[in-house]
């Protein structure tokens, strides 16, 4: 007959036993504060539960880079790689329930910071997507009016004018929506020459930002 597992969880590698000494110990130092209301309290710590079950899909990068801030500790760091390695439900639920008690440790601005990248991550940055509305304003002024060109290769004049002549005429040869269309954002996206014309708009975007004396 085989023995029922011990409960508990990992902390930097090591099995706490629940019940243990240190098990005691770790809880009394993660007990929450009894100044808040029981509601406010479980909301506050199903939202910190919740943000420490997100950090499992934050990218490496943006993890280390927390770290080297100092708003995720070495042990929440250590608690969120050992969950990602377990593959048994109740262990796993253990183990979260472990980096939900680290999450409850963290102060405003390390949590606030946390939500930050998670953000970055889910949505992308502020300049980012300004970049994509701009790509998508210049192609939409490409494909609608016959100056737009000239205003383009006079901005951008390493671009191969062949090229995007050629996907503006195939564009529009694919078939424009008529003006009441257009005035309610109505426009084909299948085209590949479509496509290939934001695609070319955005890669010359990019490498202007990217260069050193560029100027918004």
């Amino acid at each position: 007959m085989s023995r029922k597992p011990t409960k508990g969880y990992y902390v930097k590698g090591h099995f706490v036993a629940e019940g243990s000494e240190l098990d005691l110990e770790l809880k009394r130092e993660l007990k929450g504060s009894d100044t808040a209301s029981k509601t406010d309290l479980k909301r506050e710590s199903d939202a910190l539960q919740k943000l420490g079950e997100d950090l499992l899909l934050l990218r490496m990068p943006a993890m280390q880079q927390l770290v080297a801030q100092a708003q995720v500790p070495e042990a929440l760091k250590e608690a969120i790689a050992e969950a990602k390695k377990i593959t048994n439900f109740e262990g796993k639920r253990r183990q979260m329930q472990y980096v939900g008690k680290l999450m409850r440790k963290l102060d405003e601005a390390q949590v606030q910071a946390i939500r930050a990248a998670l953000d970055v991550q889910h949505n992308g940055s502020a300049e980012e997507t300004l970049a994509l509305h701009m790509a998508e304003h210049w192609r939409d002024r490409l494909l609608q009016d016959d100056s737009a060109l000239a205003d383009w290769l006079n901005a951008h004049p390493d671009t191969d004018s062949q090229q995007l002549r050629a996907l503006v005429r195939q564009a529009r040869k694919d078939g424009l929506p008529d003006k009441t269309a257009v005035s309610q954002g109505q426009f084909p996206r299948q085209g590949k020459a479509y496509r290939d014309i934001f695609k070319l708009v955005r890669d010359h975007l990019s490498a202007t930002a990217d260069t050193p004396d560029s100027h918004p």
